[in-house]
């Protein structure tokens, strides 16, 4: 491994932990949150490539090839069916009681994230991640956050099922950032 491929892996424990450590609503942590190697980001990228070829998502495809050029990977994801308690409404239901009946009420799952979600939740994923990428961006790792990654890393069980959304963010290090210029999807 170079040097840089050793401080992209480190930089990545440093964005587990700010993603862990950011704040959270009522202090109740519903993430998981992973680090992915070379290899283990190989696999992410092949299987979202799979997933944008069987259901022709061109962007989805572009995304598994920077994936796959990746040196890392950080996956953020979210227990968003775990309720806050507050009947904020912010999830689109007027209590959270109506959210998680809605939720048992479902009769078909979506391809990619299992909703509808607490707004609380989702808050709390956005903030983590967030904090995950500016520690990438204090230590000079390119990188980018990605939905369809998540859908992969769901969809190959990276995290566990009782995870309702997540995210990918890929690392790399090199002379250009592989993450802009990007060809547009098909």
């Amino acid at each position: 491994m170079t040097p840089e491929q050793n401080a992209i892996l480190a930089v990545a424990d440093l964005m587990a932990l700010a993603a862990r450590t950011a704040p959270k609503g009522k202090g109740e942590d519903t993430l998981e949150v992973r680090v992915l190697d070379k290899k283990a980001t190989k696999k992410l990228a092949t299987r979202l490539e799979t997933i944008g070829e069987e259901m022709q998502i061109g962007f989805f495809i572009r995304d598994a090839k920077n994936i796959a050029a990746s040196d890392a990977c950080v996956v953020v994801a979210s227990r968003g069916d775990t309720i806050a308690g507050i009947n904020c409404g912010g999830c689109g239901f007027a209590t959270c009681t109506a959210l998680q009946k809605a939720r048992k009420a479902k009769k078909k799952e979506s391809p990619f994230f299992d909703g509808p979600n607490c707004v609380i939740r989702m808050a709390d994923l956005g903030i983590a991640i967030g904090s995950a990428v500016k520690t990438a961006q204090v230590h000079n790792a390119d990188n980018r956050i990605m939905y369809s990654g998540g859908v992969a890393a769901r969809d190959l069980g990276i995290v566990p099922k009782d995870c309702t959304v997540a995210y990918a963010i890929p690392l790399s290090a090199t002379g250009k950032n592989i993450f802009f210029d990007r060809p547009s999807s098909r």
